[in-house]
């Protein structure tokens, strides 16, 4: 049973940074893509960030290039969302998925992701 789950959220003061952690269980990574999503009140969930696993290519969105970094750790069937100069809009459940794809480049839209985490809260406020 494939799972994901997310930490490192918190309470973070404007103009912050926070590392968040998602760890998969119940698989291999090398042939899945991760992303980073999150999810305001009323509003859409968001794609932020993927990559690719076994290649660790990367796609982010365009809005979030410059502070946002993705990485991973195959050993630690880990990955790792960093973002810094955070703002109080940045406030969200943030979430981590997967996908099986032999595709290059990883999608940021929610269409491929089949699995999902629970979640974690990160609220940005002084």
């Amino acid at each position: 049973q494939l799972q994901l789950g997310e930490s490192g959220g918190g309470l973070v003061q404007p103009g912050g940074s926070l590392r968040l952690s998602c760890a998969a269980s119940g698989f291999t990574l090398d042939m899945y893509a991760i992303g980073w999503f999150r999810q305001a009140p009323g509003k859409e969930r968001e794609g932020i960030s993927c990559i690719r696993l076994n290649s660790g290519s990367t796609n982010t969105a365009e809005s979030l290039k410059d502070r946002v970094t993705i990485s991973r750790d195959n050993a630690k069937n880990t990955v790792y969302l960093e973002m810094n100069s955070l703002k109080p809009e940045d406030t969200a459940v943030y979430y981590c998925a997967a996908y099986h794809t032999n595709i290059p480049l990883c999608s940021i839209s929610r269409r491929p992701y089949i699995y999902w985490g629970q979640g974690t809260q990160v609220t940005v406020s002084s």
